[in-house]
Parts: structure tokens; sequence; C-alpha cells
């Protein structure tokens, strides 16, 4: 990604990105996970949002909850959403009506906390670890670049409808004769509407308005363009509602003749269209019921067309800018037909309001666009403690047999800006150090400098089976299966050349005696990660913790600020004071652990999560040791983020990784099944999960999230001797 960066932006040198950004919930998704691994600011635009969406179906009264989750999984959309507020420096919207009404509604966003906190940073004070991401209004950027919006408003409509039209037509869009067609006098101003028939695009209001209103029939036409349809019968029952409903008022108030209602039209006859209204000296109306942004408005602005538009979302804000029209209540009919009558009767106030929409139009052109998105990414950089992975290529060089005593050279992370990370180190002091000791470590003779790192080994076993008894004890499944993988793996592609990695929710202490009685030594571990994700540590190392996964996991982590508020969120109404206890012994700087009370309730991870959120704390939890412990690390800390952090650390490619787990586990066991890893499943290792833990009613379900059917998953039965653990990796093509 950074070489192509560069032949795009560097002259060809690898470029690493300035910023991520997420367009819908997938992609937010995507990028915020690749904002954690990076640590690179991320920036979403929600476009269309999943609680929004399922709000309004639901209001439809046609499917239930259930049928509308199975159908469109949006409640999974919906957590992705949630975990990009979570990741983003910043939301970018359309309209001021996109953040109070639709991103108000995610517990990881509320407009007054938001405010607060905002104020609170500006003077200087403490959050006490709370974050809202900002919010911030771009409109959309247009190019304006085929509208002819300035050509005479005479001459082509009179070649169309004077009483020679049949020789003249031949060079006038097509469109104008199946929309003129429909009129008794076709010399009137139009009245366009132009939408999906959609029960939300409130025509049926429009014709009421239109039909009921003596002096707007006789001073204008009216144009509905409704999309294409071929059989008003053969379409879906909301479209096909509205089309009927038009027909029976067009057929009630009598208005053959001065309504068109095409049934079929390009993409392309859409400029043709609006140029048709201006030259009759027409209005373009949008009567939606709620509309997001209002895009058509701006449209017709670039034809030169004046508007009236719903006073409900974003054509408040479009108006205010362009100056261009009357806003209207799209319940109240007399409104309506009141500000079309304005309008198309005052001559000089169409005049102005068509001068005005071009004289104000660039305020939506791409390059207006991109100047404001570029300065609210400056801003949102400035607040982001970046850190960017210097671009190095690694050599070929023999595998060694050992890791002891090779140099390391850190994640080579250079700090940008004036931030002091954690408060304690000067980011521009720390980058001239970082780089004065890489230099010295150049060789003399000028040749290129040999960089060894554990990344040289060629595949990552990752050993991440939560083996635990009814009572949270490490069983003695897991000594055996990791002496088992240790074996196969040594007798599939060499010692060597393969790297171990050890991932558990237990901390370093625990790690250690439970492998005090195996035969596999720490020191036959490349990583340990422990307490799920929180913490890394390298056996190479002298065992010393990775103090730049630490720095790196830091982002939003409001440390001391929800270390007791975790107990109080997680117990339920009626529980005790001691159901949930701090376990001091396996908590560490990244990471709070908790005991569980043996047979108490707890939140499942979906409520407490939600909870954090609403205050604005931003973490990961897991439920662990057969739902007898809880653990809460920073949001980038789990297991699956730091199989990615040594991914780019190492500079091993994440589908040479090799992920071992049971067939249930802790909480975040499902986010080890999917993604570029292959993952093996030793059904029958595991007997006490904590899965009951993690889904409750409200939440998405497992199928929403693992795959049914992948190339890379392989399952295993119960027996995980040395040789059917070689088998599985052979029937994976790893050889």
């Amino acid at each position: 990604m950074a070489t192509v960066l560069g032949e795009q932006v560097n002259a060809g040198k690898p470029t690493w990105p300035y910023v991520i950004h997420g367009h819908y919930a997938d992609a937010g998704e995507v990028a915020a996970l690749l904002s954690g691994a990076l640590n690179v600011p991320m920036v979403i635009t929600g476009h269309s949002l999943g609680r929004n969406k399922f709000e309004q179906l639901l209001k439809q009264g046609r499917h239930s909850k259930e049928d509308i989750n199975a159908t469109y999984k949006i409640i999974r959309r919906i957590e992705a959403e949630e975990l990009g507020l979570d990741a983003a420096e910043m939301v970018v919207t359309s309209t001021r009506q996109e953040i109070e009404e639709q991103w108000g509604l995610y517990d990881g966003f509320d407009i007054k906390l938001e405010r607060k906190l905002r104020i609170r940073r500006r003077r200087g004070v403490s959050c006490l670890g709370r974050y809202m991401p900002r919010m911030v209004v771009i409109p959309p950027g247009m190019d304006f670049s085929y509208v002819t919006a300035q050509d005479s408003l005479e001459g082509d409509l009179k070649s169309l409808i004077d009483s020679d039209r049949n020789q003249n037509k031949r060079n006038l869009p097509p469109i104008w004769s199946e929309i003129m067609r429909f009129f008794t006098n076709p010399h009137k101003p139009i009245i366009l509407a132009l939408s999906r028939p959609d029960p939300k695009k409130n025509v049926t209001t429009l014709l009421k308005a239109f039909g009921e209103c003596q002096p707007l029939r006789e001073l204008a036409n009216l144009t509905l363009i409704l999309g294409n349809r071929d059989d008003i019968g053969e379409m879906s029952d909301s479209s096909s509602s509205v089309l009927i409903n038009t027909l029976k008022l067009i057929d009630k108030y009598d208005l053959y003749g001065q309504v068109a209602y095409p049934k079929h039209h390009k993409q392309s006859d859409v400029p043709d269209i609006y140029r048709l209204a201006a030259k009759t000296k027409g209005v373009f109306i949008n009567p939606a019921l709620v509309e997001p942004f209002g895009l058509t408005l701006i449209e017709a602005a670039a034809y030169g067309l004046p508007v009236v538009a719903t006073e409900n979302g974003g054509p408040v804000d479009i108006l205010k800018v362009l100056h261009n029209g009357l806003l209207v209540d799209p319940h109240d009919q007399k409104a309506i037909a009141d500000a079309l009558l304005k309008l198309v009767a005052g001559k000089n106030l169409w005049t102005e309001c068509r001068k005005n929409g071009l004289k104000n139009i660039h305020r939506f052109s791409w390059p207006e666009h991109c100047r404001n998105y570029l300065s609210h990414i400056e801003h949102c950089r400035n607040r982001h403690p970046t850190a960017r992975l210097e671009i190095a290529p690694i050599p070929e060089e023999p595998m060694s047999e050992s890791l002891k005593g090779m140099e390391d050279l850190s994640l080579r992370f250079s700090i940008e800006g004036d931030y002091k990370l954690n408060g304690e180190l000067d980011a521009t002091n720390k980058q001239k150090k970082l780089i004065e000791a890489i230099t010295q470590m150049a060789p003399s003779n000028g040749n290129a400098r040999v960089t060894y790192t554990p990344g040289r080994r060629q595949m990552l076993f990752v050993i991440a089976t939560d083996c635990y008894s009814f009572n949270g004890q490490p069983t003695g499944t897991f000594q055996e299966i990791i002496k088992n993988v240790m074996k196969a793996g040594g007798q599939s592609l060499g010692m060597g050349r393969i790297g171990f990695v050890l991932a558990t929710s237990s901390s370093l202490q625990e790690i250690m005696e439970a492998l005090r009685c195996c035969e596999v030594k720490m020191e036959d571990f490349d990583a340990i990660i422990c307490n799920s994700g929180g913490d890394m540590y390298y056996p190479w190392r002298d065992m010393v913790v990775d103090v730049d996964y630490e720095a790196h996991v830091d982002y939003r982590w409001p440390g001391e600020n929800v270390r007791s508020m975790v107990m109080r969120l997680a117990r339920t109404e009626d529980g005790a004071e001691d159901d949930i206890k701090e376990y001091i012994k396996a908590s560490s700087s990244r990471c709070y652990s908790y005991s569980i009370k043996p047979g108490v309730k707890t939140r499942k991870v979906y409520e407490l999560r939600q909870r954090l959120r609403m205050r604005g704390l931003r973490c990961n939890i897991v439920y662990t040791h057969a739902a007898s412990r809880l653990n809460v690390t920073p949001l980038f800390a789990s297991r699956t983020q730091a199989l990615r952090y040594l991914s780019v650390r190492w500079g091993i490619d994440l589908s040479k990784m090799v992920v071992f787990v049971g067939g249930r586990g802790d909480t975040d066991y499902e986010d080890l099944l999917a993604g570029l890893h292959k993952t093996i499943i030793i059904r029958g290792s595991v007997e006490y999960g904590s899965e009951k833990l993690l889904h409750s009613e409200e939440s998405f379900k497992r199928e929403d999230v693992v795959p049914q059917a992948s190339s890379s998953i392989c399952f295993m039965e119960e027996n995980y001797e040395a040789a059917d653990i070689s088998a599985a990796l052979v029937s994976m093509g790893i050889k």
C-alpha cells in the first residue's frame, strides 16, 4: 500500500498513509481495524446509517425486528458503525440533521457529552478518559463541468411547442417531447419533482396541494419523474402503492393535461429534465418527509432552477448556502401550494433565486469540498498521537535456529509533530534519537544494513486454545496442545522456519506457572500475547514487555478512569457489590482484570460495551477463564490486533499465520476465526467456554461474524496428537 501511494504522490518513494477514510459500515469497520494496526488517524462517513434504517423499517410495521435482521444483518452493521465511532478521530457528515438525528441514535455518540468534552479540552481540563469523535459537516462535492446553466431561457423551448414543432424537434432532447405530450398548454412553467416512488418522498401530498390550489393549476404544469416502470402490478408493494395513489389523485382532481408522469427515462436524461423546467421558468420541489441531504436540490440549482424543499433534514443547510428557494413543512399541503405559487407567480423572486443558486453553487463543488476536507483532516491529525512505521526492505538471509542474541530495532516508529505520548515522551526528540540510533547501526562499509528480527520466520503458528476447567483453571490439555503443535510444526517445515506465538487471556505469571510442568519452555516462543492482548512479551529478549506495543495500544485507553466503573457497570441491577472484584494479581497497566463470583449474573459483552460507550469510554471487553474472569483492555488491544501488529512489525503476511483454537473459548474467540490467516479448530479441546456472555437478544449472532464455509478454516476432531495436527496442516496446503 505504501509503495502504491508513493508511486502516485511521492516520486515512487514508499509513502505511509496520511489518514484512513472509511465509507459506509463495512469499510468503516475495515478502516477501524487498519487504524488500530497501523496507528494512522481514521475518518468515517456513514452515508446511510443502520440505526436510522432499522427505525424506519420498524415504523413501517411490515416486518418484525427478527425478520429485518435476518434479511439485512442490520444489527451486525450497526455494531460495525459503532466500532467506526470508537476508532474515528472525525466523522464527516453532509448536514447537521445527520449529526443530531442519525448519529445521535448511536451508543458511541452523544451530542451533549461531545460538546462538554470539547469545552473541557479547550480549557485544558481532563476529560477523565472519555472521548467523543469530532463531527464535521462537509457537503458532498459535485462536478459542474457538464452544466450549461447560463444558456438562454428562450429558443429551444419555442421550437418544441410552436405550430411547426415537428420540423424542428429532431435536434431537441427526446425526453422533452415525452414530457410535453402530457400537457394541454405546454407554455406554462413546470413544477418538477424527481424521486423514486417511495412513500417517504411524499408525492401524494404534493399532488393534493397542486390539485386543490386553483391559482397554481392555472399558472403551472406538474411533472413527476418517479423512476422507471413497465407494469405497476409487478413492482414492490411500496412503489406500486405510491404510483396507484398518484393515478387515483390525478383522476380525483381531473389533472389530465396538467400533470406529466412518463414511464421511462435514462440517467442521461436527467440534466435535460432540469434544463426543460428552467426554460419554462419553473420550480423544482423536494417535499420528502425527511431528506438526509438533498442532492437533487443542488443539481436543480446548477441548472438555474429555484427550489421548494422540505424543512426536515439536509435542505435546511443547503438553502442557507444557496439562498435559492423556500422551505416548507412537508405535512402542510397549503404551505406547499403557497410556496410554489409565490415562486411561479413572483417573477422577481424567481429571478433572484435563480441568480443566487448559480452564484453560490461553487460552495458544493469538488475543489471546495476538498479544501474543506483537507483543513479538517489537518486538525484531526493534530489531535491524534500519529506514529508512522518506517518502510524498509527486508533482505534475504539464512534462517537462524535461535532467536537469542538477535538485535532488536524496535518497531522503528518515527513520531510526527509535537505530541507528547503518555505525557512523558517528547515526540520530536524521540524521532531524532531513533534516526541517530538507526544511523549508528548501519555498517561502515556502506552496504545495505541487515535487519535482524523474528520476522525472518516464514510462518507463525499461534496457539490460542482457551483450555480452562469449570472453575477457570488451566487444564492439562493446554500443555498437550502446545507440545504437539510445536512438534507438528517442526515435522512439517522445520523448527527454524516456524515461529511460535502463545495468545491467551492469562497473565504472564499464570502462563509461566502453567508451563512449569510442560516439556515446552518459555524461550521456545517468539512472542507471548497475554491478558487478552493487553500485553506482549518476547522470551528471547529476557521476557521484557514490548513498550512499543504498550504505546501503540494506548490510544484512547481511559486507564484509571475506567477501573472502578467496570465493576459497577458489569453488575446486574440486583447484583451484590462483591459479585465482581478487581483481580490485582492478573492486572497490568494495559489490562484490568476482575474475578467473578461463581454462579452470579453479569452483563453480557454487548450490554457492557454499550454502557461504556454511552459514557464516552472506549475499551475492549473479554470474558475469560470459563466466565470466571473479565478482562478490560484498550480499544485496539486484542489477540487479533496483536497478530496484526506482529505482522507489520516482523514483515510476515497474515496469510502466513496459522491460528490454533478450540471449538469454543473466551468471548473474543469468534474474532480469531475469520481473517486472512488460516485457522485450525480442535474440537473437544475446550470443555468450558465463556461464549454465553457474548451475545444477547439485542446483539448480532455468531453466523453474522464467522464464515460458514471457508477454505481457511479446518476442523479437527478430539484427537490432537502431533500426527493429527500434521495431517490438518497438510490438508490446508502447509507442507
